[in-house]
Formats: structure tokens, sequence, C-alpha cells
């Protein structure tokens, strides 16, 4: 009996794009079931990819040369939209300041220096061309400085605060961490980005410091705001220019017409880096658990990693998650391979599916 598929995965860290996920998984489902209708949706919470899944949705691809996270200039892609009522811009941190545009792996040495400059430039073409609402996408972003950087290239607090007057500014990210404490920007996410843990601390003193300036620029402590410590403080200074936090996995949905695909699907199959805890906390994976559910729709998970025990897992709305990295034998080739890896682990599973 043929099914109507949904493929609607997030991207696999540096490895596989929202986009190419789909594809390979696809082209694996459609191996060992090939009477299935395949929809393919690719998504994103505001991480990698989100400009890349939007590129194939809707308006015009700019490419910007900006200044990169360390010194070297790289090439970053956003999006705009002038066919609304609004002329949108969609950008993403990842683009400008990403973990993927370091040199090699993080360092203790790469946590200190990596700033968001390049934000702030793109933030600059989007209003040359017009913008009047600017959405950022955060996540993945390899710096910890606050956004700091964001805030120099737009001219510093005050003038950057009266650039955005009359622009609505978006904040597009599931992360709920605020920008300082235990569960601050420093903390949970700088020692993936290369900090150990006397150079978290140097970055928490650096953070509490220009949280006081933000929260008096913006004349109430968002600081402690949920969502502030996105892409290493970004969150905050967005909110101190006046932006309004969205969940960036409903914006995606919204433009991919999720609601509408998942109306006519029989299962979903979704997938990500690393299926963990953190997935059920507004990621991707979560978003599309709970509407599946309410359709009692089966949910596949593909992820790179598999760490959440079956129990939570289902508990969640999600019927199945199986791991790329013991298919292919070893993380090393579940990297090196990625797309090879999961279009033969989707037909695996596909094979098996009834």
């Amino acid at each position: 009996m043929s099914r109507s598929v949904l493929i609607a995965p997030d991207s696999f860290g540096d490895s596989l794009t929202a986009v190419a996920a789909a594809r390979a998984i696809a082209r694996g489902w459609a191996t060992a079931r090939p009477d299935d209708r395949l929809i393919l949706a690719p998504q994103s919470d505001g991480g990698p990819g989100f400009v890349d899944v939007l590129a194939g949705r809707l308006g015009t691809v700019r490419t910007a040369t900006v200044s990169g996270p360390l010194e070297r200039e790289v090439t970053a892609q956003w999006v705009l939209e002038d066919t609304g009522p609004a002329i949108t811009a969609y950008l993403e941190s990842a683009q400008a300041c990403g973990l993927a545009l370091l040199d090699g792996p993080p360092t203790v040495r790469t946590a200190l220096d990596a700033h968001s400059r390049a934000v702030g430039q793109l933030i600059a073409e989007a209003l040359a061309a017009g913008a009047d609402r600017i959405v950022v996408g955060l996540g993945g972003s390899c710096c910890t400085d606050g956004g700091r950087g964001m805030i120099e290239a737009l001219g510093g607090l005050a003038a950057a605060r009266e650039r955005m007057a009359g622009v609505e500014l978006i904040a597009a990210s599931d992360v709920e961490h605020p920008l300082l404490g235990p569960m601050g920007a420093a903390a949970v996410f700088g020692p993936q980005k290369g900090a150990d843990p006397d150079t978290v601390a140097i970055l928490e003193q650096r953070l509490t410091r220009w949280a006081a300036d933000l929260d008096a620029a913006a004349g109430r402590p968002i600081s402690v705001q949920p969502g502030a410590g996105a892409a290493g403080g970004l969150g905050a200074a967005l909110l101190a220019l006046g932006a309004r936090r969205e969940s960036g996995a409903a914006v995606i949905a919204a433009h991919t017409g999720l609601a509408g695909e998942i109306a006519s699907a029989d299962v979903v199959v979704t997938g990500e880096g690393r299926f963990d805890d953190q997935s059920l906390h507004g990621k991707v994976v979560s978003a599309l658990a709970a509407a599946a559910r309410a359709r009692n729709l089966p949910v596949i998970v593909l992820a790179g990693q598999v760490t959440l025990d079956a129990a939570a897992a289902r508990a969640a709305g999600v019927t199945a998650a199986y791991s790329l990295t013991e298919h292919a034998g070893s993380v090393r080739r579940a990297i090196d391979e990625a797309a090879e890896q999961l279009c033969a682990l989707a037909a695996q599973v596909a094979t098996g599916w009834t």
C-alpha cells in the first residue's frame, strides 16, 4: 500500500543542509518504496540552513561579502522578499558568524576572538535595500560576544537603535536561554564553541558588563529574557534594538506550508544532527511531533546521533528514532559520507516500515 510521506528534516550540523538531507532521505525512501508519494519540506529552527530553506520558497537571494567571525572575509546569502505589504529581509547568523566558517575545529582562541560583526553588516545591507521588516535566524554561531560586534557594525548602541526605528525586527530562534548565568550563553554554549572552564568565566564577565549597557539602552532588563542567550547573545543585542522573539521553526513552517503538508501525510520523517533532550524543547523535531500527534500520525526521526531514550521519545510523539552513526559504523564515516549514509539509512527504515 502506497503512503504519503512528509520528509521534513532540519540540517545535520555542518554535514548536510536541511535541503540536502531532505533529498538524501527521499532518494533512499524512494528506492525501497517507489510507489509512495514523497513531500519534501526541509525545515530550520533559525540556525544553519534558515536562508537555504527559504531561498527555494520566496523572494530573491542576495549575496554579500562580510567580515566573517575572525579576520577572513566570507560570502553570505540572504533573502529579500518584496511582494507583500512589507519589504522583508531574511538573514542567518550562521552565514555570518557560524561554526562552519572557522578554519578548523573551535578552540579557546576562537571562542575568545570570534565576533558577530558580519550580522550587523547584513542588517545594513538589508536596510540599504529598503527592508522595513528584518528577520534574523539565530543559531550555530561560533561567537559569544553578546552581539557587540553586530552593534558596533551598525554604529554603536545609540546609532543602531536610531537606524532600526520604524523597522520591524524579529529574532527567529527556539533557544530559551537568558544571556547570563548557569543557563546563559557562555555557560551552556561556550564549551561547544571551544571554551574551557576558564574561558567560559572570561566570556561570562564580558557578557555581564555588556548586559548592563544593553539593558540601559533598552530601558528594561532584556538580558534575562528567554532567547537573549541565543547565538552567543545575539538574541540580547537584537532585543535591545527593539526586536521581538519568534519561533524560528514556526517562521519556516509558515513559509513551507507545513500545516497543510502534515494534513495530507500518512507518516512524517524528520531528522537533525543530534536527537537528544534539547530536541524536545522548541526544536524542529518537537514542533513536528506535536503537530503530527494531533492527527495521530507516526513520526520517524533519522539523526546523526540518538542519545534520547525510546520512552522519552515516544512520550514526545516520536514513533522511532534511528542513528546515522550506528548505521555507518563510526562518527567519521557518518560525517564524511553523510548524504550517502542517510540515503541508505532511509532505504533501510522504509523497507521495514509497514
